[in-house]
């Protein structure tokens, strides 16, 4: 049955604890913009949760994810991936998780123009983990679930100064993170679970209107969002160099805890050449990363160090082609 929204409001007991800040379609310039108000409205909670919107809970959700969380030993640990479809996931009398598997994140490549070519995440595998009991190591970070101690939004803001921006989010904010020193895993298991336009859902979710219907108001924008999004996270090499927007760099670039070039050269991917290593997956999601580089979790529980780890990925199907 449908409700008013005054109606949903006194429905909720919790209503006095939810923030929220409402705009005027017209003047919505992408995710990444509306995720800074988002974080702006942090007020020092001891642990953050970032969802997509159209996104269902199990019950008890909130205590299955702090204890997974837990069982990493790490404070610098994100649990973060890509979200499994709705349908037919949670059973609508117990409203348990009925899904024994879940993404994780270990597949990207370069896409876009040059000059301005970035990564972007691809689609991801989803399988029971291979690793138990624990969540699983990965090296990239999903913007549609993203969970952790909250001091992981203050230290890694998203960047108000990118407006128009879609693709480019994701990797902004992982790699940006990895150089603040978070560590991101897949969760062991779903909490929740995403409403995407598919099956019976598709004409549903096709209604809902996007923020790019109004982006003849703001020509030019994206790219030089794009540019920026590049420039802060050394996507560029040397000899493509474009000026960009530099504002507030210290506040929404790199952190000093790990050097980005290194995340480049562990996971195979090549600036220069706007290339990656790829199936990173058979590395990240059959387990063996995992352990190689959990062993070098420091023992006061503040992230990985990666000052102990010199691994190159190399593509391991290449050598057979070849």
């Amino acid at each position: 049955q449908d409700v008013t929204q005054e109606e949903s409001k006194l429905a909720c007991k919790y209503i006095h604890q939810i923030d929220y800040y409402e705009m005027e379609a017209q003047y919505g310039v992408g995710p990444v913009f509306a995720r800074h108000v988002g974080y702006r409205m942090y007020r020092g909670e001891y642990y953050t949760l970032q969802v997509d919107a159209h996104v269902f809970f199990v019950k008890e959700w909130d205590v299955q994810i702090v204890h997974q969380w837990k069982r990493t030993g790490n404070e610098m640990a994100i649990l973060s991936t890509y979200l499994s479809d709705l349908q037919d996931n949670i059973d609508p009398i117990t409203h348990m998780s009925m899904d024994f598997q879940r993404p994780i994140m270990c597949n990207t490549d370069f896409e876009g123009a040059f000059p301005r070519q970035y990564l972007r995440n691809g689609q991801q595998p989803e399988n029971e983990p291979f690793v138990k009991g624990t969540p699983q190591l990965a090296p990239y970070w999903a913007a549609g679930f993203s969970f952790g101690r909250g001091h992981f939004v203050v230290n890694v803001p998203y960047d108000q100064y990118l407006p128009m921006v879609f693709q480019g989010e994701e990797i902004n904010i992982g790699l940006r993170g990895f150089t603040y020193g978070y560590d991101y895993y897949a969760p062991e298991y779903s909490v929740c679970f995403h409403m995407y336009a598919t099956g019976k859902n598709k004409k549903k979710r096709n209604k809902i209107k996007m923020f790019w219907e109004h982006e003849d108001r703001y020509p030019g924008v994206e790219s030089r969002s794009l540019d920026r999004v590049i420039g802060i996270t050394h996507m560029y090499s040397y000899e493509d160099l474009p000026k960009w927007d530099r504002t507030e760099e210290n506040l929404y670039g790199l952190g000093t805890a790990r050097d980005v070039h290194q995340f480049y050269k562990i996971y195979g991917i090549h600036i220069e050449e706007k290339t990656v290593e790829h199936h990173l997956c058979s590395f990240v999601n059959e387990g063996e990363m995992h352990p190689l580089f959990v062993r070098h979790l420091r023992p006061d529980g503040m992230g990985i160090d990666y000052t102990k780890i010199d691994y190159r990925f190399k593509d391991p199907r290449k050598k057979k082609e070849d």
